[in-house]
């Protein structure tokens, strides 16, 4: 099975795979950006991509979401798995944390160490780069004292040493990633259902026209997760909703909560019904 994912080798995603399919027994296909992960397989180039969607600190991972609304129709969410992140503060030989001129890190990380970043690096420059793997080598590379925000593995991967570890600003700090697949496939894992799902288009704007949409859930006794709103890209003031909410689709109060809503939004895709990690 060939599984996309962001890389290069060492990102948080790639302990994350590991930890998920702790044989190995999978073709890895490194890709450039979440995005990417996702389009190899609605173009058939993968079997299946893990992404990351949500974290609890810093909340969604927008790529993943708008991915997969906006160009990845033939693909779903077909099960999931929490990874517990530990950032470490990254560096070359013989760099002190007091020698840094720069942290270098994916988005969501620098995020994430926004503490930790302020008491020990106030005065640092901060980047933004394409992933932790990525700015580790960059770091290894580079003449310049910067430090990276990444993985243990990626540290030893490019032969540097952790100047401080799990520098994240809570213990807690867990990522929810994803399984993609292309419709029709077989969910992974057992107990509990969820479904993921996204609407827009509730009617005429007027007061309570996303309340009536909830409520089909709310009435039949169907506990919603996780709500968020993404705008639409179709103007100002019109915004996707998205819905994680306990049930499998084929259950019969989900199924009519959801055919309730198609009569109040103009557009209901469900994203995925699959086991809860």
């Amino acid at each position: 099975m060939r599984i996309a994912y962001l890389g290069p080798a060492g990102t948080f995603t790639e302990d994350a795979l590991g930890e998920a399919i702790p044989g190995g027994d999978f073709e890895p296909l490194r890709t450039g950006s979440i995005h990417d992960a996702i389009i190899a397989v609605e173009r058939g180039k993968a079997d299946r991509a893990l992404v990351p969607i949500e974290n609890s600190l810093e909340g969604s991972v927008r790529p993943t979401l708008d991915t997969l609304v906006f160009e990845a129709p033939e693909v779903a969410i077909v099960g999931e798995h929490d990874y517990r992140v530990r950032v470490h503060l990254i560096a070359r030989g013989g760099v002190g944390i007091g020698d840094v001129e720069a942290v270098l890190s994916h988005p969501q990380p620098l995020a994430q160490c926004q503490r930790f970043l302020r008491e020990r690096l106030g005065e640092v420059e901060q980047r933004s780069v394409s992933s932790t793997a990525a700015a580790v080598r960059m770091v290894s590379e580079s003449s310049r004292p910067w430090a990276a925000l990444g993985a243990r593995a990626a540290a030893a991967l490019y032969d540097c040493e952790l100047l401080a570890e799990g520098v994240e600003d809570q213990d807690d700090n867990v990522t929810r990633f994803v399984w993609i697949a292309p419709r029709g496939t077989e969910p992974i894992g057992e107990g509990g259902w969820k479904t993921s799902l996204v609407f827009s288009e509730v009617g005429a704007d007027h007061p309570g026209a996303l309340v009536e949409c909830l409520r089909e859930f709310s009435d039949r006794g169907i506990n919603l997760t996780r709500i968020e709103s993404r705008p639409l890209r179709q103007g100002l003031g019109r915004y996707m909703f998205f819905c994680d909410l306990e049930g499998k689709e084929g259950d019969a109060t989900v199924s009519e909560a959801i055919a309730s809503l198609r009569t109040k939004a103009a557009s209901v895709r469900i994203l995925g019904s699959y086991p809860v990690g």
